[in-house]
């Protein structure tokens, strides 16, 4: 998903018109065009009405927050359609949407996610396009894939992602008898001595999870064995329907056993493809209909905002039970807006930034950029500190706080897997906020629980969720989030991928829910060759002050907006919120977090800084007397490396006299590019008192000259 700018609130009057133009309304029963802001009595025309609200000019659908289209909510929304009996406005569009859009298209993926493939060749048909351009590379997936150790301990790959490659097959009518017996004795063995399916080998222990189950009776029916363990199956579905009468993931849930508008569709389809319904059928139903809001479309549970994904799930569900036609009793309506307190004003954080290399350039970028909370990635004992009194010092209004990711830390769910990516943690500086679990061995998610996120909390710390493909498990951490606390925000903008939210949708069911964030996740030994990421992607929040304890409201009440900007994203502007209202907030006073096109607030195009024996942190680091280093701004690697400049040293003068100065270019011991680059002049008998230096750099893309000036003590 490529996000963008906030969507202003549309009324139904602008939206007929708009959908009158676009050939919608022909598709729309009769005599909703003479309807004006009352909803008709025919629910199908309120469903229809928001469908054609996530339609974009570039030819697909996206989430309600969001300008820019993406493949998952355009695969739900055609859907969707086609549920209804209706077909979409401008196919052909739609269609070359859907060809051209493959998440990958921002980023190539680590992995492959098949489903992606499923979403492009499903949507199509859909459509009554043809899907045979899909042909030969479905006939490439013979064998399952091994899943990145360095995130799940085993190799175990994910599940869904895998037995997409047999329903792609399906789908386009390809053979399936030339799959590798790898692939059936990969399905077979996840199969659980109650019908049920999960992501992990039975022997490993742990039930089934109801998208598993779903996944796995697919592709048994597929292969010609949807007849198998067929009465304990049904059982076990059964057996997962709560009071609500909506379902849950297992009959007896690890945690986050919540009821969802997902699982209630995976357990309604696996049991139609059973010939079976779920044991309190009108309960189901009822359950079903209490997800549909006033805007026509539907939430994953019960209050929650509509969201594409979910209005799919809810209207194939509902088909599935034969209910399509049964309408909700009411639109459940929006919740009332709350004004923001009139004294709130948008500061800048910055999350798992550098906590290593130069203090003194740390405090720069965050001087230069207005940063007011600076969180320090795995900094060495001393640095925040360092950071912190250079700071105060030069009363610049940054506060320098722990950011860490616990690399190591590995917890393991029964039947879903062990995994990485768990412990991501905030926390103030200076307090004791418990032990890392890194190279501890493996602990469950109620051990990890105990010992990590309890005295962190305790401490006024908090837990960041990074990264996880695996949807079933993932929903299982943040859904129990939202019941006991956990996770306190969701990384969307990452240095290493250009938004989380596009290569694992299934996030974006969390937008209210949990605040989205951007992570840093700092690579490389200096800030200053970081300053790309810096730069180009922040998280902004609303408080009165810029405090410790205003950032933790703000999470708190998710006044939180994650910001990108930079040439990841085009040098357009994406974003990412809790609600319109904030975003709205934020957008109205642009002038004080703007880093692009605003004196005010830019990255500096030099770095100048006096170097003593005692800065243990600094490149550079004389035995005697004092060195002065200059760095000039470079577009920089991923990893933190110097790649291309961006402006030139032109004179460097000290004490008013031209210098000389020394350029420093370490390299690699092996391949191309630099890992440093630097001016250096030395003074090693400068006499005691106050000295200066005065850098001239120009910017080579605009020949625009800028000047940078210290003053030191020797």
């Amino acid at each position: 998903m490529i996000p963008g700018k906030h969507r202003t609130s549309i009324s139904r009057r602008t939206l007929l018109k708009t959908a009158a133009a676009g050939g919608l309304i022909k598709a729309l029963p009769r005599g909703l065009s003479a309807q004006s802001t009352t909803l008709t009595a025919d629910w199908r025309s309120a469903v229809l009405l928001h469908l054609a609200s996530l339609s974009r000019p570039d030819g697909g659908y996206a989430w309600e927050d969001q300008e820019a289209s993406h493949l998952t909510p355009t695969f739900a929304v055609v859907g969707s359609y086609r549920l209804l009996r209706q077909s979409p406005p401008q196919k052909a569009r739609v269609a070359d949407f859907i060809r051209t859009h493959h998440p990958s298209r921002l980023k190539k993926l680590e992995q492959e996610h098949h489903e992606f493939e499923l979403q492009q060749i499903q949507g199509l048909l859909w459509l009554g396009e043809d899907a045979s351009e899909f042909r030969e590379r479905a006939l490439s997936w013979k064998k399952p894939t091994v899943y990145l150790k360095q995130y799940e301990q085993h190799g175990y790959p994910i599940f869904r992602h895998e037995l997409a490659a047999i329903a792609c097959r399906d789908l386009l009518r390809l053979p399936l008898n030339d799959l590798s017996t790898e692939f059936t004795e990969y399905l077979d063995v996840r199969r659980r001595a109650n019908g049920s399916f999960n992501n992990t080998p039975a022997a490993d222990g742990g039930d089934g999870h109801v998208l598993n189950t779903w996944w796995g009776l697919e592709a048994l029916h597929m292969l010609g064995r949807g007849e198998e363990m067929k009465a304990a199956t049904i059982a076990w579905l059964r057996a997962c329907q709560l009071g609500s009468g909506g379902f849950t993931y297992q009959p007896k849930p690890q945690f986050g056993g919540i009821d969802d508008v997902t699982y209630t569709w995976a357990a309604v389809r696996a049991l139609k493809q059973l010939g079976a319904v779920p044991a309190d059928a009108r309960a189901c139903l009822a359950y079903l209909h209490s997800l549909s809001n006033a805007d026509g479309g539907f939430g994953d549970r019960p209050g929650w905002a509509s969201n594409p994904m979910a209005t799919y799930y809810a209207l194939d569900a509902l088909d599935a039970l034969g209910e399509l036609a049964s309408a909700p009793a009411v639109f459940r309506p929006a919740p009332p807006r709350t004004a923001l307190p009139p004294d709130l004003r948008v500061f800048s954080i910055q999350l798992e930034a550098h906590g290593r290399g130069s203090p003194a350039e740390a405090v720069d970028l965050a001087r230069a950029l207005r940063i007011h909370l600076w969180g320090a990635k795995n900094a060495a004992p001393g640095w925040i500190a360092g950071c912190q009194a250079l700071a105060d010092k030069q009363h610049i209004a940054a506060q320098f706080f722990v950011s860490n990711e616990e690399y190591g830390t590995w917890v393991n769910v029964p039947g879903l897997g062990t995994y990485s990516h768990t412990s991501d943690i905030l926390a103030p500086s200076g307090v004791s906020f418990g032990a890392s679990l890194s190279n501890e061995g493996v602990v469950s998610w109620e051990e990890f629980r105990q010992r990590r996120l309890v005295p962190l909390v305790k401490a006024d710390g908090r837990l960041v969720w990074q990264f996880g493909e695996n949807e079933a498990l993932v929903r299982m951490y943040l859904d129990d989030s939202l019941q006991r606390g956990g996770f306190a925000a969701i990384s969307t903008y990452h240095f290493g991928n250009p938004d989380f939210t596009n290569s694992e949708p299934f996030l974006m069911r969390y937008r209210g829910r949990i605040p989205f964030i951007a992570l840093q996740d700092s690579h490389g030994n200096e800030p200053w060759w970081f300053a790309d990421m810096t730069t180009g992607f922040r998280t902004v929040f609303l408080a009165t002050e810029p405090t410790w304890e205003g950032w933790l409201n703000a999470l708190q009440r998710n006044w939180v907006v994650a910001i990108r900007h930079d040439a990841v994203s085009g040098l357009k502007t994406w974003m990412h919120g809790g609600s319109r209202q904030v975003v709205e907030f934020i957008r109205e006073r642009e002038q004080d977090w703007r880093w692009w096109d605003n004196p005010q607030i830019e990255r500096p195009l030099v770095s100048m800084v006096a170097v003593r024996p005692k800065d243990e942190f600094e490149a550079a680091r004389p035995k005697q007397g004092v060195t002065v280093r200059v760095r000039c701004a470079w577009e920089n690697t991923a990893q933190g490396l110097p790649k291309a400049p961006i402006a030139e040293l032109i004179r460097l003068t000290v004490d008013g006299q031209a210098v000389a100065p020394t350029l420093v270019v370490p390299r690699p011991a092996r391949g191309a590019g630099y890992l440093d680059h630097y001016h250096l002049w030395h003074l090693a008998d400068a006499a005691s008192g106050r000295h200066s230096a005065v850098a001239l750099v120009r910017e080579l893309a605009s020949k625009r000259e800028s000047s940078r000036a210290i003053e030191f003590m020797v």
